[in-house]
């Protein structure tokens, strides 16, 4: 049976590295310095939590748990709410895309906590 958690891992670090050469070669003489921070944020995040979803698919492998699904689901949709926005908001200047960053942020601590509830039932 294939395992979700790792294949978004592995989608996300892939689209990490791609999406960080990008900002790097392709947008560096077209990005203000600002923007292009933003982008560098959200490739940043885009990574650790791109870490955090292959620990939740290894977490798997070894349990299944309604709060490893829960941490799954949170990062992944917080991924794409956090950093997507970010990277939008980068390349098209339109500032209200900014007001779905911190919706993804929450998500993204959702995903945290039921990471930690996960593990404190693993280790009970």
């Amino acid at each position: 049976m294939s395992n979700p958690w790792l294949m978004l891992a592995a989608l996300f670090g892939f689209l990490g590295v791609a999406l960080g050469a990008f900002g790097a070669h392709a947008l560096r003489a077209r990005l203000s310095p600002d923007m292009l921070r933003v982008w560098e944020t959200a490739v940043n995040y885009q990574f650790w939590h791109a870490l955090a979803l292959l620990g939740v698919g290894l977490l798997v492998l070894r349990t299944q748990s309604a709060w490893l699904t829960a941490a799954g689901s949170l990062f992944a949709l917080g991924l794409l709410l956090f950093s997507g926005s970010l990277y939008a908001l980068a390349l098209s200047g339109i500032r209200p895309l900014g007001a779905i960053t911190p919706v993804g942020g929450v998500l993204l601590l959702g995903g945290w906590l039921c990471l930690l509830a996960a593990s404190a039932r693993l280790s009970g």
